[in-house]
């Protein structure tokens, strides 16, 4: 008899491992004698990303061996199957060097190319938020749903870097669309994603994103009702952008950001 894993049998194992990130990162956050190199593309990485990563492969090789991994720090493994886990140890490595409790493990089951399941656990804020396809969005006991506001003179919109690698990609055009919004905020990284799969915003800006940033994410925000593309709208993990927003505001934002 065929055995059919629904999106949603992943979540007990991402809730596992990302216990098992907890435990490390926190372990590791603001240590006085943390250990911390710059990447040759000028991100950081800490001995905290690397501890994670590790300890996630060697949790996949004794609970789902037939499992691909796909990481941020070490690479890619292929499975036996077509289903894998994407892996980033710790997004927003900046923060965590510095200290700042805005950082977390981002994981999900990618099958045939499709993220089935998500989450995101954040420990030094206590969050955690998680997601599978047909099964809704969730944190703690609340069910998530983005917000229903329908114009951009109401919405509250969340951006990274407006100077550096990522300004120069669309820093212009994000000043010009805030300008239409009610209310910005700077938080960047997975936290924007999530406040708008929340409902606490409607639009979130990443110019510049790997696969492991986005995969969790996407579910998040698309199981709380709303749309996550990248910047021309295309609905991929694989190149190297995400807006999200609230579903309403969608087009808007993307053509605002087209324009010169």
């Amino acid at each position: 008899m065929l055995c059919v894993v629904k999106a949603s049998d992943w979540l007990p194992f991402l809730s596992d491992a990302a216990d098992r990130a907890d435990e490390i990162s926190t372990r590791l956050f603001r240590s006085r004698d943390l250990h911390v190199e710059e990447k040759p593309d000028r991100s950081l990485v800490t001995e905290a990303d690397l501890a994670v990563e590790e300890a996630l492969r060697e949790l996949v090789a004794r609970r789902h061996p037939e499992l691909g991994v796909f990481g941020e720090e070490h690479g890619e493994k292929q499975g036996e199957s077509s289903t894998r886990l994407i892996i980033d140890p710790i997004d927003a490595t900046a923060n965590f060097a510095r200290g700042i409790a805005v950082y977390a493990t981002l994981l999900a089951i990618e099958v045939d190319g499709e993220v089935a399941a998500g989450l995101v656990s954040a420990p030094a804020l206590h969050s955690r938020w998680w997601a599978a396809r047909g099964a809704g969005a969730h944190s703690g006991s609340r069910r998530l749903a983005v917000s229903g506001i329908q114009k951009l003179d109401l919405a509250q919109m969340f951006h990274g870097s407006l100077a550096g690698s990522e300004g120069t990609r669309l820093g212009p055009r994000i000043v010009r669309l805030a300008e239409r919004t009610q209310r910005q905020r700077g938080f960047g990284d997975f936290y924007q994603h999530v406040l708008v799969a929340e409902g606490s915003g409607e639009i979130s800006i990443d110019p510049i994103v790997h696969p492991w940033d986005v995969a969790p994410l996407q579910v998040i925000v698309e199981e709380a009702g709303g749309r996550a593309t990248d910047r021309h709208g295309e609905r991929s993990i694989y190149t190297g952008s995400l807006v999200a927003t609230n579903g309403w505001l969608h087009d808007a934002v993307l053509e605002a950001l087209r324009s010169a």
